[in-house]
């Protein structure tokens, strides 16, 4: 089995001529990846960031339909994602699991319309028509009452009913990372925080090599190749203009902004679905699986800043809170918030005379992918449930530089970690819907050192083994990548996730060779990030 490790693979990149370097390890550029290398290609990935630094660690984390897609008429596309949806069901049980979503019914006087009741029964018995019923379960109406039991706080005033239906949830940060080691499994070399900064031609106008940048080091790697695929999500007009030399607007980001409040404040059992007062969109309230945490989420608005920082504002903490309250008895406030998360959605920009509207929920999330001719082809939008699909359609367009590439192999491909291991226990099961067969490593590493056994944030169920695991199976770099990616500690709970920093630094610090300065800037890297992101968004951290 090939070594996930960084400084084996960045050698390869430089000794190595591949038939494919892919750009960007987001869910897209990972599945492109490993759908590459299941066909006998011979596969480089490369981010400038970490895996799924970008859009893909910051999702709702759900594989599902899209429910209000059927009202923008895009069947084909709902059933794309729920085909899909079902397929990382059974790929990869470890990650994706069920969860039942509750749509809260309100009329005055707890009396619903007709028309209101009957309009959200045929979305739903067409969702399920669509593909839903695959999951093994339709959609139901429920009382009052049994809404309550799900989510306790719901306003009692004009409560009339409700109905459920079922999608699945998914750890995004760590289905994008499982990709890429599965992609590594199967051959690919891969190798987070090296930067694409240049794509060379012969002097026929193909593509020869890329030229990167160990972002870490600052060496310069050229990595000769055939054919190159632009999966850089929001980033894929800089690639674009790389490898054709003119600049143009083919990606419209949207700005998608979480937050996270004790489950105590807002206690809930499945992902509800509210209504934004006054307006035409939605928002879900989740709960986190691992911690007694629920995230509340998104926004969906034009976003022009940089890509590399986008951040939460107050005005987007306050439609999320007010949104929840006016529907529930909670009465969150700005004080209530431990954890916020600003991410871009890469939607394709209208094309000819269209305008981009304020309206960016109602921009396609379809994706495409454009072939330059000279062996550099773009895979830009879509959604990450339906990665393997954008995956496929990726590859199958680099066939004609590869005229003998079977055909798509990871339709019912079992995913890095699902084997034939199942867990027995609570600590088991943890550690299952984590790491799948992994998890036997790091139960092995608490065998030989029992205090990797213990929690290392207040609150939270992470465990010192699973940082020491992401150093050193893992290819984590930095502090970041442990609270952020590896774990979801900062998306949980920051304020406690930066009191525990400095000890899970001096914990990894060993393995990663730092010294006590290393340790500091380290820690000080996370502080400067929580204090932008709560400064930003208007809260005290």
């Amino acid at each position: 089995m090939p070594n996930f490790q960084r400084p084996s693979n960045l050698d390869a990149l430089s000794a190595q001529s591949f038939d494919v370097v892919v750009i960007g390890a987001g869910m897209t550029g990972t599945g492109v990846a490993l759908d590459a290398a299941t066909r006998g290609l011979r596969v480089a990935l490369l981010d400038a960031g970490d895996f799924a630094a970008g859009t893909s660690s910051k999702s709702s984390k759900m594989a599902h339909g899209g429910l209000r897609y059927l009202q923008q008429k895009e069947f084909r596309l709902v059933y794309e994602n729920l085909r899909e949806r079902q397929r990382l069901l059974q790929n990869a049980p470890h990650l994706i699991r069920p969860l039942p979503f509750l749509i809260p019914l309100f009329g005055k006087d707890r009396v619903m319309t007709k028309a209101l009741v009957k309009g959200y029964a045929s979305a739903l018995r067409l969702y399920d028509l669509t593909g839903g019923w695959r999951i093994g379960q339709r959609y139901r109406k429920i009382s009052a009452t049994q809404a309550r039991q799900h989510l306790p706080t719901l306003a009692t005033e004009n409560l009339a009913a409700g109905f459920i239906y079922m999608d699945a949830r998914g750890d995004d940060a760590r289905v994008a990372l499982t990709l890429a080691r599965s992609a590594n499994d199967h051959g690919a070399v891969v190798a987070n925080y090296v930067k694409a900064v240049g794509i060379e031609h012969d002097d026929a106008g193909r593509v020869t090599s890329v030229m990167a940048q160990d972002v870490l080091s600052g060496q310069t790697l050229r990595v000769a190749t055939t054919s190159v695929v632009n999966a850089s999500g929001v980033w894929a007009d800089e690639i674009f203009a790389m490898a054709e030399h003119e600049t143009s607007q083919r990606i419209t980001p949207a700005k998608g902004v979480h937050v996270t409040v004790p489950s105590s404040r807002l206690p809930v059992d499945v992902a509800a679905v509210l209504t934004v007062p006054g307006g035409r969109r939605s928002i879900f309230v989740v709960p986190f699986e691992e911690a007694p945490y629920t995230f509340i989420g998104t926004t969906d608005t034009p976003y022009d800043g940089s890509l590399d920082t986008p951040d939460a504002t107050p005005e987007d903490v306050a439609y999320l809170l007010d949104t929840v309250n006016a529907w529930t008895s909670s009465a969150l406030t700005s004080a209530d918030v431990t954890g916020v998360w600003a991410g871009l959605r890469p939607l394709l920009a209208p094309q000819g005379e269209k305008k981009v509207s304020e309206r960016t929920a109602d921009l396609s999330r379809r994706h495409q992918v454009t072939d330059s001719g000279d062996g550099v082809v773009h895979i830009t939008g879509g959604k990450w449930t339906t990665y393997r699909q954008m995956a496929e359609d990726t590859v199958d367009e680099l066939a004609h530089y590869f005229p003998r590439t079977p055909k798509v192999r990871t339709r019912r491909l079992a995913l890095r970690g699902h084997g034939t291991w199942r867990p027995s226990g609570e600590l088991d099961t943890y550690l299952y819907r984590r790491f799948g067969d992994d998890a036997l490593t790091v139960l092995a590493m608490i065998e030989e050192t029992p205090a990797l056994g213990r929690t290392a944030i207040e609150g939270l169920p992470y465990l010192g083994a699973e940082f020491l695991f992401a150093v050193e199976h893992e290819m984590a770099t930095s502090l970041l990548d442990l609270l952020t990616r590896r774990t979801r500690a900062h998306l949980m709970n920051a304020p406690a996730t930066l009191a525990a920093a400095a000890a899970i630094a001096q914990l990894v610090a060993p393995t990663m060779g730092w010294d006590e300065a290393d340790v500091a800037r380290e820690v000080a890297s996370y502080r400067q990030l929580c204090e932008r992101e709560f400064a930003q968004a208007g809260l005290s951290l």
